[in-house]
């Protein structure tokens, strides 16, 4: 049976890589899980895993050589999980850590490899105009995101040339804020803790407390949930009829934040206590961003199985269940 290797799989978004593919490909492919952490957690998937840093060329080692058909890899150094800033950490795991996943795949003789690049590299053209997938590279050489978002495309630059050096196909999947449950609701902002803005919002509709919509309650951004991601990277796999490329990730239908708000009160909300929306225009307005996935539609036969809704609804049912708590405690 041919081998998937998910690289980054104890991540927020690797884990639930993991389980779709465990869960809904178990008959056509291998999984092979590979992280930074130890932990027994796949063993419940009766699944291989492989405590791998990705900086360090021998670590690759440990892992098969045989069969292995794809290599979906998701992980990486970002912004919001960087306490403080350390940028040498971006190049080490983004820039080394790829081109050590490279080595490997060049070496087992993969047949293509699925990466997750940031919407970032187009970061002058958000709310600015629609992300086109093919878009020639648009970012920001300032703020604390630079050095972040020049790691990564100096890693799809590496990708590029193992595919046209060697022929190892790329899929490459720009994404923006993947939204999903996992036990940590923080994130980091110029390297200081915080909570996620739509945690936070979530949070006050459990409690029936007031749910502020600030700015411009119009402004909209597309919302894609873990699981339309994951079954992307499944179609990628099953792509013959192209050697890949650049692809938007998302859903094509941006929300408002005033539909996003008023979603959260009628999932996450009681009867006995509702949340009332208050509208703060005083207050920063929210990002605004609208992604063209026509591409990703047409190459890869993809259609978003999850409406803004039906996430709300599926996420609640996660939180509830806390699949994935052990893969983040100590």
């Amino acid at each position: 049976m041919k081998k998937v290797v998910i690289i980054g799989a104890t991540g927020e978004i690797g884990m639930y890589i993991a389980d779709y593919f465990c869960n809904t490909a178990k008959n056509e492919y291998e999984v092979i899980a590979v992280g930074r952490r130890e932990t027994d957690f796949f063993e419940t998937y009766g699944i291989a895993y492989y405590c791998v840093d990705i900086r360090q060329a021998e670590a690759f080692d440990v892992l098969p050589k045989e069969d292995v058909y794809a290599v979906i890899y998701t992980a990486g150094m970002m912004p919001g999980r960087m306490q403080g800033y350390d940028p040498m950490r971006y190049l080490e795991t983004n820039v080394c850590g790829t081109l050590n996943v490279l080595e490997y795949c060049r070496k087992a003789g993969v047949d293509r490899l699925i990466f997750t690049q940031t919407i970032r590299d187009l970061g002058n053209k958000i709310g600015r105009e629609r992300i086109e997938a093919d878009a020639p590279r648009d970012f920001s050489y300032t703020g604390d995101h630079a050095v972040y978002v020049i790691s990564k495309n100096a890693a799809v630059d590496l990708i590029e040339h193992y595919y046209q050096e060697y022929g190892l196909k790329r899929f490459i999947f720009r994404l923006p804020t993947i939204y999903m449950y996992t036990p940590n609701k923080y994130y980091s902002v110029d390297g200081e803790k915080k909570i996620m803005g739509f945690r936070h919002m979530i949070d006050q509709a459990i409690c029936g407390n007031d749910v502020e919509v600030w700015g411009d309650v119009s402004r909209a951004h597309d919302i894609l949930y873990v699981k339309d991601l994951a079954r992307l990277f499944y179609l990628a796999c099953k792509a013959d009829a192209t050697d890949g490329g650049v692809y938007n990730a998302g859903t094509g239908i941006p929300v408002s934040i005033l539909d996003q708000a008023s979603g959260m009160i009628e999932v996450f909300g009681t009867e006995e206590k509702k949340s009332r929306l208050v509208l703060c225009p005083q207050k920063p307005n929210a990002r605004q961003y609208d992604i063209d996935i026509a591409k990703t539609v047409k190459e890869l036969g993809y259609e978003p199985a999850y409406s803004y809704t039906e996430y709300l609804k599926d996420f609640k049912k996660e939180m509830e269940e806390d699949r994935f708590r052990t893969l983040f405690e100590p």
